[in-house]
């Protein structure tokens, strides 16, 4: 086998891929990537609720205690987000975390992260990669015990939670919510942020109630993912009770997932604009905004309406996350539930944007859903859906023949523009869209479409079912 990293870490099934004689090589590799660089100041060890998290921790700072790296150890399960702070607040070289984020179960992943706090970019991680699988075919790992790397201050046990809090609280307008008497569900899906995000929401006089917060490794047998399909225990919670929202965030709380009253579940790419819009009319703050090639052209309508920049990005938030970093805007957001803002961590944090979507409905004293009518009524609707294709041979070769000859019309709409920034992306009359993304590791295609009326929608993705069609 061979270790890849995709656009977060490397994933893999505990115990087939994901060994811990595998996790040894791909740390000697950060070891040896570290090495290489010149970059010194320590290593922060994190990782999720995972099951073996904690051994896998353990033996990632015995390679790295080996390798003359000091290990600061987080003492519980830790959100990405968090990690992220702590690399910036400790100025390290960077972060080692082991978390599958929203992935089922049986996987675990290691997620590195350099010493600017983002997710590693392309040009890290292919290097790692390298290093990880030159180390597959020859040489070995190095190790130390623990007892040993601790005596000799090569181990540090640390718990990065009251920094991040204390600088959340400087972030978040808590006195805005604190008037509200918001009533709010919060669900950490058995994940890292139990005590972060409930606990911040009680500091600000909200009516919490918390389920799913105790430690189960198998995420009550759903993806740790807030996704509608993935809480219907929250949704009905909602359904029965007077909640005004509905706050959850997934496995490794760097993704967020929003529900009103009722039940009704909002998508991420209409927190999004939202979010923006609540943002740019509550901060006076100057930059643009940054998207993801497959994420809503709502925040773009929002950008416009501000008059502000808008950068698009292939996927994976380590690009929004570099543009964070270098304070060339006040939002980045994808469309798979990951945001953060100006003057945040250059990483994905559901708690921040639950946090944010709390502010936002105290400030303005109505229901998420009616603000959702309001920024329609300013900027236009705009409605989204992706699909997942299996592909055979023949329809891959089909589909690639497809995008070669560049067509003229998609589903009665003129073809404009094609972005080819990831994927095949063309821009259509009335606003609509369509992408096209070959997924590197399974034979999937992921058809993303947007219009901003349902019958154009329909139509959109009536096309994307005919072209891969057997």
């Amino acid at each position: 086998m061979e270790i890849k990293f995709g656009t977060s870490g490397w994933r893999d099934i505990i115990a087939d891929g994901f060994t811990f004689q595998n996790v040894r090589i791909c740390t000697q590799a950060i070891a040896d990537h570290l090495s290489a660089t010149g970059k010194t100041g320590g290593v922060i060890v994190g990782s999720d609720t995972r099951f073996l998290s904690t051994m896998f921790m353990e033996t990632a700072a015995k390679v790295l205690a080996a390798n003359g790296i000091k290990a600061f150890l987080c003492v519980r399960d830790t959100p990405t987000p968090v990690i992220s702070f702590e690399i910036l607040r400790r100025k390290t070289a960077g972060a080692l975390n082991f978390t599958a984020s929203h992935n089922p179960p049986e996987y675990q992943g290691l997620k590195f992260s350099p010493d600017w706090g983002g997710p590693a970019l392309p040009e890290t991680t292919s290097d790692i990669e390298s290093r990880a699988n030159h180390l597959m075919r020859e040489g070995s790992p190095q190790s130390m015990e623990l007892a040993e790397a601790t005596k000799k201050g090569l181990i540090e046990k640390i718990d990065p939670m009251d920094g991040y809090l204390s600088d959340l609280r400087s972030k978040i307008r808590l006195d805005t919510i604190k008037g509200s008497g918001l009533k709010i569900l919060v669900n950490p899906m058995y994940g890292t942020s139990r005590g972060y995000l409930d606990r911040i929401l009680k500091e600000a006089g909200c009516n919490v109630t918390v389920i799913n917060d105790n430690l189960d490794p198998y995420f009550g047998f759903q993806p740790p993912e807030p996704s509608e399909s993935h809480i219907p225990d929250m949704i009905s919670r909602m359904k029965s009770d007077c909640f005004d929202l509905g706050l959850a965030t997934d496995g490794d709380a760097d993704r967020f997932g929003i529900l009103g009253p009722k039940g009704r579940f909002f998508e991420p790419n209409q927190i999004l604009g939202m979010l923006l819009d609540h943002l740019k009319t509550t901060r006076s703050w100057s930059g643009g905004v940054a998207r993801s090639v497959a994420t809503t052209h709502l925040i773009d309508a929002v950008a416009r309406h501000h008059g502000i920049q808008i950068f698009e990005t292939p996927v994976g938030f380590k690009f929004i996350g570099d543009l964070i970093a270098h304070d060339k805007i006040l939002m980045g957001g994808e469309e798979s539930a990951g945001m953060t803002m100006k003057g945040h961590v250059p990483e994905k944090d559901g708690i921040l944007a639950c946090l944010l979507v709390a502010e936002m409905v105290a400030a303005q004293k109505k229901p998420i859903g009616t603000i959702l009518d309001d920024l329609y009524k300013k900027v236009g609707k705009y409605i989204t859906r992706r699909l997942n294709f299996r592909l055979t041979p023949q329809q891959k070769q089909k589909t690639l023949e497809t995008l070669r000859e560049s067509p003229k019309e998609i589903a009665g709409l003129r073809v404009g523009n094609t972005v080819k920034i990831d994927g095949t992306k063309f821009l259509l009359d009335n606003d609509a869209w369509i992408l096209l993304r070959f997924s590197g590791t399974e034979p999937v295609v992921r058809f993303y479409a947007e219009a901003r009326t349902q019958e154009d929608l329909d139509k959109l993705c009536a096309y994307g079912e005919n072209l891969f069609a057997s």
